[in-house]
């Protein structure tokens, strides 16, 4: 059973499971999540009413989102942002508790840059570094004042820094403010190589060692460290679950009725996103499909609320229309009802803040 669909724009609606609504309520929490797919960033609020609100704005193949206290940080086509919330607690504008505007950009140039983190900088314990995952470049880098990107650490297995996407590296997590594991499609050291070891050819690098903690794994993307686990979307076969480190094997948690990509954690939840697969060279010929079929079940595009405990998929939100497929998806805790601003229209142009000298 659903609520009354909530027409985004023309071509979308959103249908949120009955509970969604008020488990975001108890909560206090909103979502963003990313769709390349449709350039777009969505922001999942409640209205004063504590019906669903829906705010999207209009980014060129946004991926990336990475949420720090105020500051929103995404990746679009070829530029990396920070939007900051320029409400105080307690401000309102227009009837949404939190704003975010676009304050800082970078060029980077067309990298098809996928997750981002800011890490504690190893030059100094007060500063804080922007880190990217370059999947054009195979490598982990930093955003430049004077370059499109400064490279940081590739795979072991990658012996060229080049424009090529060998291994498709697609996933960052932090442990203790630092990167700690990525996720690759595969282990490939020639050009576009992952798209033929798709199916079970994904692994988990360490950082740190430069070890391989895990492999066979099917697309895997997302991985988080949370609550002293290593998380991970083995989107391949559709499973979301956990790294046994010490057995170097992944533990399934819930099944997923999507091809997954973004994951986040609230209290003793996990958002996951799901997006419907492209039956092309990329997307067709694994188990998800199969699994699928088993299960007879289809598809879908949106997101799903797991309880951590159980495992069971308590909640959703579906969208039915020209979005297809999602990329990431962050949490906004202590917000109720989020917008932001984009450079479409002239709104930007008004909306002035001025700071305060410290």
């Amino acid at each position: 059973m659903t609520q009354t669909p909530v027409s985004a724009s023309s071509g979308l609606e959103i249908n949120a499971s009955r509970q969604f609504t008020s488990w975001l309520y108890e909560q206090n929490l909103s979502l963003s999540f990313s769709t390349y797919q449709a350039g777009k960033v969505f922001f999942i609020g409640l209205q004063p009413d504590k019906r669903l609100s829906v705010f999207e704005r209009t980014f060129d193949r946004c991926m990336g989102l990475y949420s720090q206290g105020s500051s929103l940080y995404m990746s679009s086509l070829y530029q990396l942002w920070r939007l900051e919330n320029t409400l105080e607690p307690g401000q309102v504008h227009n009837g949404y508790d939190a704003l975010y505007l676009p304050q800082v950009g970078y060029i980077t140039g067309d990298l098809d840059i996928h997750d981002i983190a800011i890490s504690n900088s190893p030059e100094s314990e007060n500063s804080q570094k922007l880190i990217f995952v370059n999947t054009l470049f195979s490598c982990l880098a930093t955003v430049s004042e004077t370059h499109s990107f400064v490279p940081l650490w590739q795979p072991p297995f990658i012996s060229k820094l080049a424009a090529e996407d060998r291994c498709h590296l697609n996933g960052l997590a932090l442990r203790s403010g630092k990167p700690k594991y990525v996720s690759a499609i595969s282990q490939s050291d020639v050009a576009q190589g992952w798209r033929d070891k798709r199916a079970n050819g994904g692994c988990v690098i360490d950082v740190e060692s430069n070890e391989i903690v895990l492999a066979g794994l099917s697309m895997p993307h997302s991985p988080r460290w949370y609550r002293d686990k290593l998380w991970l979307l083995n989107s391949g076969t559709g499973e979301f679950g956990y790294v046994d480190l010490e057995r170097g094997v992944f533990e399934p948690v819930a099944f997923c009725p999507g091809y997954q990509r973004g994951l986040a954690f609230h209290g003793d939840f996990a958002v996951v996103g799901i997006s419907q697969p492209r039956y092309n060279k990329t997307f067709s010929g694994l188990l998800l499909d199969e699994k699928l079929q088993a299960k007879q079940a289809q598809a879908h595009c949106g997101l799903l609320v797991i309880d951590l405990k159980s495992g069971d998929i308590v909640h959703s939100l579906h969208l039915e229309g020209v979005v297809l497929e999602l990329y990431d998806v962050v949490a906004l805790p202590g917000v109720r009802r989020p917008m932001a601003v984009g450079f479409k229209s002239d709104e930007i142009r008004r909306l002035i803040t001025v700071g305060t000298d410290s």
